[in-house]
């Protein structure tokens, strides 16, 4: 099997029930950005810490059932559910328990990795809009809309947590 097919040479693509969109369909846009999201987040991997590590796989096969969520229409497999929304919440409490409380904004940045979270985190933000533009003209699984939401939480929070262990202070923007 090849890697290329040349489908896709006219603007058009498959989605997984074999039907052909343009590539700037809604949709393709909503898992191309959840994509790309998938993608920083294994840039920031391995950040030197297996707790996090591990939920950053987690988070990764997460993103994964999303992009085929949104990939087929009018499926219910596979889907992010509750509980996937429940265990993300989990590691932003663990997580949060051992970092200072939050009193002003920080500027993004810091150690490689918590850089890489931090870029993982807005490009979440822009894959989450995405996503509710889909909503917005197709039906889709509200869970996931809620998953990506908790998702860029989660990811602000794994970066202050990976810059914290790595000993790099957290910058205030100057007004």
């Amino acid at each position: 099997m090849t890697i290329y097919t040349g489908r896709g040479d006219e603007g058009l693509t498959d989605l997984r029930d074999r039907s052909r969109v343009s590539k700037t369909n809604v949709r393709i846009e909503a898992y191309g950005v959840v994509d790309e999201a998938n993608s920083l987040i294994g840039r920031a991997r391995p950040t030197g810490y297996d707790d996090i590590d591990d939920w950053l796989a987690g988070v990764q096969n997460h993103l994964h059932i999303i992009q085929a969520e949104f990939s087929m229409p009018e499926s219910d497999e596979p889907a992010i559910d509750e509980e996937h929304v429940e265990e993300i919440e989990n590691w932003i409490d663990t997580a949060d328990e051992e970092l200072e409380p939050l009193t002003e904004f920080i500027l993004p940045g810091g150690s490689d990795s918590g850089a890489a979270l931090h870029h993982a985190r807005s490009v979440t933000r822009r894959a989450e809009r995405r996503a509710v533009e889909l909503a917005n003209n197709e039906p889709i699984n509200a869970e996931a809309l809620v998953y990506l939401n908790r998702l860029s939480d989660a990811l602000f929070t794994f970066a202050r947590l990976v810059n914290a262990r790595d000993g790099v202070p957290e910058e205030s923007p100057s007004y």
